[in-house]
């Protein structure tokens, strides 16, 4: 009669062997939330300008399994893609004013919103989201994290977001948070973006009406006079710096429009060969340890007084070697998976080139970091503010 232990390793080895030939269909659906919509009535001066800034793609959050299925150049483009897209989202909510794309090096809107890149893969999307506002208040940091389901990349619904409800989440978390702040704390914060702003020109006239509190804090201190001239010379100045971001916006448009459809073809393909990859991951780890097991267990029948036992444990050794060979043939199969997933990522390059944009007097080539740029022309609006007032620039 076998031994306990032979018995033993004789259902690990059946156990591991039901498990290898299982295969995990997980079926999942997207059901996006509802979007909180804002008072159409709700007056101008109530409504607060929103900057995106372009998000961190998260390279160091890559981890080694991931690697197969990100590259650099993908998440570099998503960090430009995602912002495109909750920038729509919080444009339909009605809750804000203007709501731009902005360079990272800016901070007088007011409210700001950054983002990171912890997950995407075209079947997870993980985003870490901080936001404040322009008086250096500290809204939130939270996770969002969204899973897509195989339909979302089906050719029926070909322009839907797979994440959308990942979108509409933080735009409802704003606009809640939006919601605690009174009408004068309002008009105060967007006197604060005005007057940061006119600071960052001429600390010698705008210096003294902003104050900092114990927690860095920004308050108004006090009121320069509604007729300054340097104050509508200022106005004028910030609404050139609109003009020079809102032609950026065109830019992030015409990226998003050109990167949408290969960029979704990507994530369709990256989902299916996602989901190969970890099952056969899964089925070649199952499978090898299942032929150690049988091998083992082989080895200890081999050893047996019985001729019958010793007849299963060669049995057991050769079914355990074919076991480990077809693990290690499920490894292979699946870098050839991971292999192809790379080629697909290489195949957005293409779309992430500099761009030239026209304003009214010069042309600016974005060859170099959109905040490379902005900080050029934010030099030559202080020229032109200390030309204007013959000032001395900061």
């Amino acid at each position: 009669m076998p031994s306990r232990s032979l018995r033993a390793a004789g259902w690990m080895v059946a156990i591991l062997l039901l498990l290898s030939g299982c295969a995990s269909n997980t079926v999942r659906t997207t059901s996006a939330t509802p979007i909180l919509s804002g008072d159409p009535s709700m007056p101008e001066d109530q409504l607060l300008d929103v900057g995106v800034r372009l998000f961190d793609p998260g390279l160091e959050h890559i981890e080694e399994e991931e690697d197969i299925t990100t590259r650099p150049e993908i998440r570099e483009a998503e960090a430009r893609y995602f912002p495109s897209q909750l920038v729509d989202t919080l444009q339909r909510t009605g809750h804000w004013g203007a709501v731009r794309i902005v360079p990272r090096n800016t901070g007088f809107t007011d409210v700001v919103v950054e983002g990171t890149i912890i997950e995407s893969n075209g079947e997870k999307l993980v985003l870490e989201i901080k936001a404040g506002d322009s008086s250096g208040r500290e809204w939130y940091v939270r996770r969002y994290e969204g899973l897509a389901s195989k339909y979302s990349y089906q050719g029926t619904r070909p322009t839907s977001e797979p994440f959308q409800d990942v979108y509409n989440r933080i735009a409802n978390d704003l606009a809640v948070y939006r919601g605690r702040f009174s009408e004068a704390a309002i008009r105060e914060l967007r006197t604060i973006s005005e007057l940061r702003f006119a600071e960052s020109f001429s600390r010698e006239a705008f210096g003294g009406f902003l104050k900092q509190n114990e927690d860095g804090e920004y308050q108004i201190a006090r009121l320069p006079a509604e007729g300054d001239p340097m104050l509508q010379r200022i106005r004028t100045i910030r609404e050139r710096d609109y003009l020079f971001v809102d032609t950026l916006q065109d830019y992030y448009t015409d990226f998003s429009r050109r990167m949408g459809g290969p960029y979704q073809e990507w994530r369709r393909q990256s989902f299916e060969e996602t989901i190969a990859y970890r099952q056969l991951r899964n089925e070649s780890t199952t499978r090898t340890v299942a032929g150690v097991a049988a091998i083992l267990a082989g080895i200890a029948a081999a050893g047996s007084d019985n001729g019958s036992t010793r007849a299963a444990g060669t049995v057991g050794i050769l079914g355990g070697a074919a076991l480990i060979k077809s693990g290690f043939d499920k490894r292979t199969e699946s870098e050839m998976h991971a292999e192809a997933m790379r080629e697909i990522g290489g195949s957005l390059d293409a779309e992430i080139t500099p761009q030239v944009i026209d304003l009214q007097d010069q042309t600016v080539t974005l060859s170099g970091t959109v905040d490379d740029q902005y900080g050029q022309w934010r030099q030559i609006l202080k020229g032109i503010y200390a030309q204007e007032t013959g000032s001395i620039q900061d």
